[in-house]
């Protein structure tokens, strides 16, 4: 049986790690969580809380993160918060981790649940100047050395240019499901909905169900023929990792073809707009953290939102567009940088949003975009 970490200090490693990013700046700490070698895209996130779900989010596949919190793993790690199978960083960057963590829930440190899950990380980094470094040249490849990976400058620095980058990486079929699962309605069925998990967080269906929902989870790699067999009388597109302009888009458009009520997330808001016509572009640093500004443009109101996403759909912010499936307009945006956050379909019942509206652990002003869904569904039934 496993036990509370309540009162119980952590054990603070001693032992040398070095992160070294592609254009030569090095930082230098000790190691935190497993220790050996990992690669991936540095990024940053601004949240103050939520650290189990960031590390738990597919869509952070092969991105090593930076909190720019500097106290992390205060409330240590439980059982419950999990929004997926596993943790999926491909490394992790903390200031001061927790020396005792401390919350009724937990049950283990969070150092112990990296080591567990062989995650490589690294701590005593001044992470607000990686953070600025990242502002000011943008999101690049990384490495985090420690124990025997150790090596001279030169010969790490060569190792994480060789490693891949993101731009036209294809990830969605690797965090996905490999078998549809279902997850039942909470109460009354009222509608089917089927979900293609592109990298799906586990908040999602559970706020379906909460509206009386059935949803069936399809893997990335679903086909219309799939898709149509659950008798949808939706269908869903998750969020998830990696560059949209590797995706295949036949799903998409079939079910727009069909006028079926489509709902994306963060990802699937890049595949709806590639699938009217809209490119897609990487973003200098992305966005990541649970304290963003967007303003919902059919409603005037501004949210609060959790993000995650280092691409964005290139659409025009103030005309309506003609598309193969009618009239589209952006109906959210960012109001720190004008990023795009979100499409709508003028003729047909499709909508979008760049941003988290599922938010664990907050905020949850976006939450009212799964009814928006439910409307679109009733609209289409009646």
């Amino acid at each position: 049986m496993t036990t509370s970490t309540r009162g119980v200090a952590s054990t603070r490693s001693t032992t040398p790690a070095v992160l070294v990013l592609e254009d030569g700046r090095t930082f230098r700490g000790r190691s935190y969580g497993a220790v050996g070698e990992t690669f991936g895209e540095a990024v940053f996130n601004t949240g103050m809380t939520g650290y189990q779900e960031t590390l738990t989010d597919p869509s952070y596949h092969r991105q090593v993160v930076v909190m720019t919190a500097p106290h992390v793993g205060n409330t240590g790690v439980n059982d419950e918060d999990d929004e997926s199978r596993r943790i999926w960083v491909a490394g992790y960057v903390v200031r001061d981790p927790a020396r005792i963590p401390s919350n009724w829930r937990a049950r283990r440190t969070l150092d112990a649940e990296l080591t567990a899950q062989d995650v490589v990380g690294i701590s005593g980094v001044d992470t607000r100047a990686l953070t600025r470094h990242l502002r000011e040249r943008g999101a690049m490849r990384v490495g985090i050395f420690s124990g025997a990976a150790l090596a001279d400058e030169e010969t790490l620095l060569a190792r994480v240019r060789q490693s891949p980058q993101m731009k036209g990486a294809d990830l969605s079929a690797e965090v996905a499901t490999e078998q549809t699962y279902v997850v039942p309605a909470i109460g009354p069925k009222r509608f089917t909905v089927a979900a293609i998990d592109l990298g799906i967080k586990g908040m999602t269906p559970h706020l379906m169900a909460e509206r009386g929902i059935e949803v069936h989870v399809l893997p990335a790699t679903a086909t219309v023929e799939e898709v149509y067999a659950v008798q949808p009388d939706g269908v869903f597109l998750s969020n998830g990792p990696g560059d949209p302009a590797t995706a295949d888009l036949t799903v998409v458009k079939a079910v727009l073809a069909k006028e079926t009520p489509l709902f994306g997330i963060c990802f699937g808001n890049q595949l709806l707009g590639r699938a009217l016509g809209f490119g897609t572009y990487k973003l200098k640093y992305g966005h990541r953290g649970i304290n963003q500004p967007v303003q919902d443009r059919t409603t005037g109101k501004v949210e609060v939102t959790a993000h995650n996403h280092g691409f964005a759909v290139d659409a025009p912010l103030d005309a309506v567009s003609d598309t193969p499936y009618g009239r589209a307009e952006v109906s959210h945006v960012c109001l720190n940088d004008d990023v795009v956050e979100g499409l709508r379909l003028l003729d047909r019942p499709a909508f979008s949003v760049q941003y988290h509206p599922e938010a664990a652990a907050g905020p949850h002003d976006a939450a009212y975009l799964f009814d928006r869904f439910v409307s679109l569904m009733e609209g289409q039934r009646a």
